[in-house]
């Protein structure tokens, strides 16, 4: 049986501060913990009952589903749906809640001017960051940049809506302004006023940078662009979801280069 103080050190892990302070993070759900094990990410404790498919007949271990990553299995524990109440944070409790160490990578000098990089400034819906995590993923962009005001990239919501795509990409936090300072690469910033998305030529190598959901670009980055684009309006709407405005500039900025791989 889990203890109160096992207890309580899960459900803090659902608040940023005790995140940071732990070092740690937790993911619920069969479907995202499914993908990410797919994906090979290295969870440290599984907690599951027996109706998640993938709990083993006893306590033990679970292999993460990738053997390129090298990682060992995450170890397995039991508990009764119950237990799964008094730890989850959802309405009606997931079979599975995960745990896995919080690891954040510096960015390297240099690296913005290879390959594709999807830039979120200010961007604080977690929906709209794990949803912008997997269109960085499903346009095989080489990384995703994050402004230190984005949210939390650790916190269950943006992990749950990037599915197995928090696993797959190489995602950097870091002030966007001082990291484009030495971007030798086109800075291609969404906005309401620019050339049309649909003009642009393909870049094997570019900045995309997506702005706040009210407010757009800050200034700071604003001045760092070197290109505005915008996706032509036809009706009504003032504007466009950050995640649907990016998808549609990704795909655009893909669109005549060959698949990957």
């Amino acid at each position: 049986m889990l203890t109160k103080a096992e207890i309580s050190r899960l459900r803090n892990l659902h608040e940023k501060t005790h995140r940071e302070a732990a070092g740690l993070f937790v993911v619920e759900g069969a479907k995202v913990i499914g993908e990410l094990l797919q994906a090979g990410f290295p969870f440290l404790e599984i907690f599951a009952t027996a109706e998640w498919p993938g709990c083993p007949a006893r306590e033990g271990k679970v292999s993460r589903g990738s053997a390129k990553t090298g990682a060992s299995p995450a170890v397995v524990i039991r508990i009764t749906t119950t237990e799964m109440a008094r730890i989850s944070h959802f309405p009606a409790p997931s079979p599975v809640l995960a745990i896995g160490r919080i690891t954040r990578e510096p960015l390297p000098p240099g690296v913005l001017n290879r390959g594709l990089t999807l830039a979120l400034d200010g961007i604080q819906d977690a929906g709209n960051v794990g949803t912008l995590l997997r269109i960085a993923d499903w346009f095989a962009f080489d990384r995703v940049l994050l402004s230190p005001e984005c949210a939390d990239l650790f916190s269950q919501k943006v992990i749950n809506a990037s599915m197995g795509s928090f696993a797959r990409l190489r995602v950097h936090t870091a002030p966007l302004a001082a990291a484009f300072a030495a971007c030798a690469v086109p800075v291609l910033g969404c906005d309401l006023v620019g050339e049309s998305a649909h003009a642009l030529p393909p870049l094997a190598d570019a900045v995309v940078v997506i702005g706040n959901e009210g407010h757009g670009l800050t200034a700071a980055v604003a001045a760092c662009v070197t290109r505005r684009v915008t996706i032509p309006r036809h009706g009504g709407a003032e504007s466009l979801n950050a995640a649907v405005a990016a998808g549609i500039v990704c795909d655009n900025v893909r669109r005549t280069q060959p698949r990957p791989g």
